[in-house]
């Protein structure tokens, strides 16, 4: 049998569907919380995530991905991505793409790819962040919306997890950058270790320090 959820916690969820009710009172029905991971990191891909939850879920412990611990987000994750009646999608951008057309840019497509893997379209958009990606989908950008829609940390927590997984996978592929430990953010470590080994294809080669990095233009030859 599933836990009470204690009087606090309730309410702090309940305010985190505010956003979800006012569409849903304006005839929408569903409605997909979208959110980012990997915008500032040096290496690896970005990833976003599309996530519509029944109405009146309310999913204990949820909160924007950087506020939990891993092992509290973790567990999240999984619930969210076994229960019944929860659909989500992902959508994922690699750093050659980043480079070409700018982070902003790849960005709204991971987000566009995203919801085209949904099991059928939204019909209005909740995004984390001040603009939407373009689409023809009715929606609202919300600043720090990470915090404040329950569907939008549904998507964050998705997208943070399957980002992690990710450069994980990269780890075993490339051990020397220590991607498993700072998923490609500039970390001391990170960063003596491009000095020390210089980029792999995964890094993005638009950002600083990497672009300034003399051995760019060997990397540039080997690929």
């Amino acid at each position: 049998m599933p836990r009470v959820l204690p009087a606090k916690e309730r309410r702090r969820l309940e305010a985190m569907m505010a956003y979800e009710n006012q569409a849903r009172a304006r005839g929408f029905c569903r409605i997909a919380g979208i959110d980012e991971a990997g915008r500032g990191p040096l290496a690896g891909p970005v990833v976003a995530a599309a996530c519509i939850l029944p109405e009146g879920a309310l999913i204990r412990g949820i909160n924007d991905s950087k506020q939990l611990l891993p092992s509290e987000r973790y567990d999240i994750f999984k619930t969210l991505v076994s229960l019944d009646g929860i659909d989500y999608g992902i959508g994922i951008v690699d750093s050659l793409v980043i480079d070409q057309i700018n982070i902003l840019q790849a960005s709204f497509q991971a987000m566009i790819i995203a919801i085209s893997h949904l099991s059928s379209p939204p019909d209005f958009i909740l995004v984390d962040g001040n603009k939407l990606p373009f689409s023809a989908i009715p929606g609202e950008a919300i600043v720090e919306g990470d915090g404040k829609s329950q569907s939008i940390a549904a998507a964050s927590i998705i997208a943070k997890e399957t980002r992690d997984e990710i450069m994980r996978a990269f780890h075993l592929q490339w051990p020397q950058y220590g991607f498993n430990l700072h998923k490609g953010y500039s970390t001391e470590e990170h960063l003596l270790a491009i000095e020390k080994y210089g980029p792999c294809p995964i890094h993005r080669l638009t950002y600083d320090p990497l672009r300034k990095d003399p051995q760019l233009d060997l990397f540039e030859e080997k690929i």
